[in-house]
């Protein structure tokens, strides 16, 4: 996994001791390491985040986990601004949108 920023995954490592976080730091790593395989045969990230994500998911995360995985890894992977934008665009935002959009958000409606 090619980190781009050193301080920010250490950071986010420190930070996520307990079991929850560290499930989300786990699962992110798995991802990142399955998109770099694949990434450096060739393939774009486009065509591969989501199965690579379901690879990665060896202990069932939920939507707040993958959301914070994306988070981490937008700022810390050599590829996370593109995975960032990715992402964001499943849900309908622009690549120029900043952020990353919370899959966890669940709306309600009275129809």
């Amino acid at each position: 996994m090619e980190i781009a920023d050193k301080a920010a995954w250490q950071s986010w490592k420190d930070n996520n001791q307990d079991g929850y976080g560290g499930a989300i730091i786990a699962y992110a790593e798995r991802w990142a390491r399955l998109m770099q395989v694949e990434i450096n045969a060739g393939k774009k990230l486009e065509d591969i985040a989501g199965t690579t994500s379901q690879e990665a998911d060896i202990d069932g995360i939920s939507g707040a986990m993958y959301g914070a995985a994306v988070h981490t890894l937008a700022t810390s992977w050599k590829h996370g601004d593109q995975l960032r934008k990715w992402h964001n665009k499943q849900y309908g935002k622009s690549e120029e949108d900043e952020g990353v959009v919370n899959p966890a958000v669940i709306i309600v409606g009275t129809d």
